[in-house]
């Protein structure tokens, strides 16, 4: 008699099929088991979940489709695993399946059973040539990897008193942990021992490492090597990022799961990954907004570290020289009115006593106008050039100019899909939405009134790098070459290992000023710049989104610790690292916290604020958003579903604030609009009790006839901007 198995599969949550699906199966399949099942006409990649606590009875009549096969070779996943999925898909208002299934390697999801088992297959021995005796005993054979004999030493680092306290914390208390340092007070060391101790505790452990961006990967990735491979093998440490290829994903993917990988290092989709014997994760960087996936299941990687660790028993190390304000006030003492769920441990200085760099402000309303850089900036520079030392010049805006303009008609280059401008980039002179990608050539004249002088408006890292290049062509470096500028943004790091090639050009010396964007602002150790500048941080203190100011200060002060890493070079060439701030609002209370260096004064000020206003983390949030071919019907569909809630008088919704819903601030993104609304509580738990309440509502509205013109709707639990 056939079994039923309840199967995962990738079926969105607004497709309203079902969290599961019920195949037929001729055995019993354990939880976690890797399938193929048919759905309509295709045939998709499932996973077999415990089946509901009260399994709603088959229609009589009905057969159910068969599991077309298991999948060779891999063992099922484990609960661990499948209770993260689970709650990631409640707490996240998305299917099981989606969750599931897109955290597998997506090479596992198109791959048939006969491709998977030639995958996993060992490889053929290479072929016999004829050698002597004394080669052949020498040689390792083919199938077996080459091994030390005895375990390799881990190099001895010694620590600085404030790691060894923070170290022996670690070792001492449970967590979860606020790791509290400066730029280059050694976070990372700290790290490695951490996950040393618990390798060495367990000889089957295995340990997470985070980090926000995927080019912080490599150089991570370098150090953990060189620390544990000689112990553990080549295999031990692996990396999970987007940047790999299908089939590298899926071979760290295995490894982990199999627990030939002892550490994982990766961005937020390793949250995912497949450990059984997990022991510590750590969220380097953990402020930072890329944990927050902005596509699909829009999960936090960082608040799901949090949750698994707990789950799992494991040891959580949340680190940043600017924690995020949620992180500070979990780790603020309750007495301090903080939530205390977190142990803070601060290594406020640097390591080889290498000072913060000095932070300057520029008046710009003191400066010429219209000036890209302020004459006293450009002196700094040119004589950290002359002396040999690097600056790093910071602008948060790609592209040569945001808009293009025409000054007798008024014209602008805005993108015909989007209610967004159109990008001048001067090199290949082209307009593209940073949107849409839309991108056409430059018109010659104004396609309005005919005008040929058509002007660009505002700045961008192209045209830094120009006007450096123009300003410093006649300088020279120690050597006697000229001064070299270079550019690292989302242009110029388009091809395959072009960010690596530049990141060692910098590290080499090779380049004089690095122009940038927040990509190169955070995580990487450049020893020779002494000098950083903002040109154009002032938009962020205007933003209508409460939070703008703190991502401000967090990329300022991640940015400013790139300057003066290494002591003995900055008092080598006698100089002094410096933060410099061109400005327009120089007496604003951002600038002033991070001319101190003071986190803690900006942190206070910033909670306080938000709790007179009842705002995170003081308050719970959620955004329903549609999107529709118009604004009425986008806007339409949210209000339908307030006015649905209402009706029903669903539960919790007297502890739920619903905002009336308003167009998104880029409201027209592919000719398809975008409507928004925000939902409020003072109670985490009211208000997903209350979202869970409202999802049948929301799927049935979706296939009224009134509504549908609505393309997608979705729900972003904790939304990171609004």
């Amino acid at each position: 008699m056939p079994h039923i198995a309840h199967i995962a599969v990738q079926t969105p949550a607004h497709s309203a099929v079902g969290e599961l699906l019920s195949y037929a199966s001729e055995e019993v399949l354990p939880p976690g088991t890797l399938v193929r099942v048919p759905l309509g006409r295709r045939e998709l990649l499932g996973v077999v979940w415990e089946p509901p606590a009260a399994p709603a009875p088959l229609p009589e009549g009905l057969e159910l489709r068969s599991v077309a096969c298991v999948l060779p070779g891999i063992a099922p996943l484990d609960a661990g695993w499948r209770r993260l999925v689970a709650f990631a898909a409640h707490y996240y208002q998305r299917s099981v399946g989606e969750i599931a299934v897109t955290a597998l390697p997506p090479q596992l999801r198109d791959m048939t059973a006969e491709q998977l088992a030639r995958r996993l297959a060992p490889p053929k021995p290479a072929r016999k040539s004829r050698k002597s005796k004394a080669e052949t005993e020498t040689e390792p054979q083919a199938c077996e990897p080459v091994r030390p004999q005895q375990p390799a030493a881990i190099p001895s680092i010694a620590l600085s008193a404030e790691q060894a306290s923070v170290f022996s914390q670690i070792e001492q208390n449970p967590g979860p942990f606020l790791l509290y340092g400066s730029t280059g007070s050694g976070k990372t060391e700290v790290y490695l021992r951490a996950v040393q101790a618990v390798l060495e505790a367990n000889p089957q452990a295995q340990a997470l490492v985070m980090v926000p961006e995927i080019n912080l990967t490599p150089q991570l990735e370098e150090r953990f090597t060189a620390r544990f491979a000689p112990l553990y093998g080549a295999e031990a440490v692996v990396s999970m990022h987007s940047g790999m290829t299908n089939p590298q994903r899926l071979k760290s993917w295995l490894a982990a799961h199999t627990g030939r990988a002892r550490i994982v290092l990766g961005t937020r989709m390793a949250i995912f990954a497949s450990l059984p014997r997990l022991a510590l994760i750590v969220v380097d960087e953990e402020h930072d907004a890329s944990y927050k996936q902005q596509e699909g299941a829009r999960y936090s990687a960082r608040d799901l570290a949090v949750w698994r660790g707990r789950d799992a028993g494991a040891k959580v190390i949340l680190g940043s020289a600017t924690p995020s304000l949620e992180s500070w006030h979990a780790s603020s003492p309750t007495a301090e009115g903080g939530a205390g769920r977190y142990l803070r441990l601060a290594m406020p200085g640097r390591i080889g006593a290498a000072a913060l760099p000095r932070v300057r402000l520029v008046d710009m309303t003191q400066q010429p106008r219209k000036a890209v850089f302020s004459p006293p900036l450009l002196e700094a520079i040119t004589a950290r050039v002359q002396r040999g030392e690097q600056s790093l010049v910071l602008l948060n805006r790609r592209g040569f100019a945001p808009v293009l303009f025409c000054a007798d008609c008024g014209w602008k280059s805005d993108c015909p899909h989007c209610s967004a401008h159109q990008v001048f980039h001067k090199g290949d002179r082209t307009l593209r939405c940073h949107h849409c990608g839309f991108t056409q050539r430059v018109p010659f004249a104004c396609p309005s009134c005919g005008n040929p002088d058509i002007l660009p408006l505002g700045k961008g890292t192209e045209q830094l790098e120009e006007e450096l290049e123009r300003v410093l062509r006649n300088v020279q470096r120690p050597d006697g070459n000229p001064a070299r500028v270079a550019r690292i943004d989302a242009d110029t790091t388009r091809a395959k290992g072009a960010l690596q090639e530049q990141l060692a050009a910098m590290h080499a010396g090779d380049i004089d000023v690095l122009v940038g964007t927040q990509m190169v602002a955070k995580g990487h150790d450049f020893r020779r710049i002494t000098l950083v500048a903002a040109v154009q941080p002032d938009s962020a203190l205007y933003s209508s989104d409460y939070r703008a100011p703190e991502r401000l200060f967090c990329l300022l002060m991640q940015a400013a610790g790139r300057a003066g890493r290494d002591a003995g070079y900055v008092a080598a060439q006698g100089s002094r690292a410096e933060m410099w701030i061109q400005t327009h609002d120089p007496a604003n209370p951002v600038y002033a916290a991070l001319q101190k260096h003071d986190y803690e004064a900006f942190a206070a000020r910033q909670l306080q604020e938000r709790q007179d206003a009842g705002m995170p983390p003081y308050a719970f949030q959620a955004i329903v958003r549609a999107d529709a071919r118009t604004q009425e019907a986008a806007q339409a569909f949210l209000n339908a579903a307030t006015q649905a809630a209402r009706d029903a008088q669903l539960p919790w919704l007297d502890e739920v604030f619903i905002y009336p819903p308003i167009p998104m601030a880029v409201q027209r993104v592919a000719n398809v609009e975008r409507a928004q609304m925000l939902l409020e509580a003072t109670s985490r738990g009211a208000l997903l009790r209350f979202l869970n309440h409202w999802q049948p509502w929301l799927h049935w509205l979706r296939g009224q006839g009134e509504h549908r013109a609505i393309v997608r709707w979705l729900v972003d639990v904790d939304p990171l901007s609004i």
